[in-house]
């Protein structure tokens, strides 16, 4: 793997979190247009150089940040355009509900311990007042003579916890033109639930949702299983993956005369993963929902199964702890032994993982994975039929923080991939520069970063769009 060095070139300043980037072809027109997403719950869209919004949703959107010191998971997390959005004006977009804040599912912090079985087998009971908030998806339409107006609400989805909801959670496939959703495990650490790995759960999977036959129901119940949606909407439902942690949604780069799919999972203590695949059999929803009711058991190989929360990427879900005051090492021990021995075989083997601590030359020591995008242009011939990534920030690195831009690319074998570090040659002066967010144009021939200069979301205006340029 080759050094890459790139540059960045700001488009856009000033603004509010961004997460989500990605480009559209306004009815009546022909060239894109830059659109970004913020965590607040605005859209703008930018275009021959001007800013302008295309949609201001803050007033529908959970107030963030007022419990956790200004850090928070939830708000406007998802923006995908129809592909007949240049004709029909359709969009898509998964926020956090305004007013729907509850007590969470439990009281403080959770931890599994080995040594009690209860830990490791939790239930997440009295769903209808134990959770945290309602995350929802909605229909909306841009009108000729009008600005966008809501049409309809797909999904009400009710959360166990604030964190783990997902970002860039809405993407159309272009193998199947359906809606693509990616959710997170449901948040706290470790999955108390073992939500990821229920086939009934909503958390922690990738679905598709076929829009085009999805029925008009006012007012679509609050869930979170699949078996609790009315059977109109389950019937228009398809189950790609599990064993999600948490996502910054999913990628395809065409091959050939096929699609690789590319998804982060977003880890625990020790490592960040992207996984790939092409092939998969979708489980039809309403099909799982048959076999849970006759006590059957689906066939375990029919989705693709990311491990968690038996695995961590390629490891074994671990505890980390320090080993004492004598010694700098950490001790660590496997959280679900039976359960990484029962999904060792089904899962699907991540293509590249990157660690929490590693001091290889070259590499670095990362936090959370924020985004996943192939690149399909030419301008800078390192990256070119890459797959490029983004780290929250480097960790074990003096103020001010940097994120980090990497890369990585299949195998013709299809084994674990390595990745290497991508040079970038910008000063952020003193302000620290959190990358939040990746994106790309339609063809994947450009590559977009978002990038903020706190982790709290509550101090506000600190964000900047760039194209990542030779």
């Amino acid at each position: 793997m080759n050094n890459v060095k790139v540059r960045l070139r700001p488009i856009v300043s000033k603004i509010n979190l961004p997460t989500v980037l990605k480009t559209a072809v306004f009815p009546g027109d022909s060239a894109e247009s830059l659109m970004v997403a913020t965590q607040v719950g605005e859209i703008f869209y930018i275009r021959n150089g001007a800013i302008g919004t295309f949609l201001d949703i803050r007033s529908r959107v959970l107030k963030l940040g007022a419990s956790s010191g200004g850090y928070d998971e939830r708000g406007l997390l998802g923006l995908a355009f129809h592909p007949g959005f240049p004709q029909n004006g359709l969009f898509y977009v998964h926020y956090s509900v305004a007013g729907s804040q509850g007590p969470g599912a439990l009281d403080g912090p959770f931890q599994p311990n080995p040594c009690d079985p209860g830990t490791l087998n939790m239930r997440w009971s009295d769903r209808q007042t134990r959770y945290d908030h309602i995350d929802t998806i909605e229909e909306w339409m841009l009108q000729s003579n009008g600005p966008p107006r809501k049409r309809r609400t797909l999904l009400n989805l009710r959360r166990p916890f604030a964190n783990h909801n997902g970002v860039n959670s809405l993407n159309f496939s272009p193998e199947t033109g359906r809606l693509v959703v990616t959710t997170g495990d449901g948040g706290s650490g470790y999955d108390p639930f073992r939500l990821s790995q229920d086939d009934m759960e909503i958390a922690g999977k990738i679905f598709e949702v076929d829009v085009a036959s999805y029925p008009f129901i006012e007012n679509p119940p609050a869930v979170t299983r699949f078996d609790e949606l009315p059977a109109s909407i389950r019937r228009t439902l398809t189950v790609i993956a599990k064993g999600v942690r948490n996502i910054p949604g999913i990628a395809y780069q065409r091959y050939r005369n096929q699609y690789i799919k590319y998804a982060g999972n977003v880890g625990q203590d020790l490592v960040e993963s992207i996984f790939a695949f092409v092939q998969y059999r979708p489980m039809p929803v309403e099909q799982l929902v048959q076999a849970y009711s006759a006590n059957a058991v689906p066939d375990p190989e029919v989705v693709v199964n990311f491990g968690w929360r038996g695995w961590e990427g390629a490891f074994p879900t671990s505890l980390k702890r320090s080993c004492n005051a004598q010694s700098a090492a950490d001790e660590i021990i496997a959280a679900y032994y039976d359960e990484a021995i029962e999904t060792a075989v089904r899962r699907t083997p991540p293509l590249t993982c990157y660690y929490h601590q590693d001091p290889r030359p070259g590499k670095f020591s990362g936090t959370a994975l924020t985004g996943v995008q192939p690149y399909m242009g030419r301008a800078i011939p390192g990256l070119a039929g890459r797959v490029v990534f983004t780290d929250f920030v480097r960790q074990g690195v003096e103020p001010p923080v940097r994120g980090v831009l990497a890369y990585t690319g299949l195998n013709a074998d299809c084994k674990m991939s390595d990745y290497r570090v991508i040079d970038v040659d910008h000063s952020f002066g003193a302000q620290s520069a959190y990358y939040v967010s990746l994106g790309t144009n339609r063809d994947q021939t450009r590559l977009y970063l978002g990038v903020y200069g706190s982790m709290k979301v509550t101090d506000l205006h600190q964000g900047t769009v760039f194209e990542i340029v030779p």
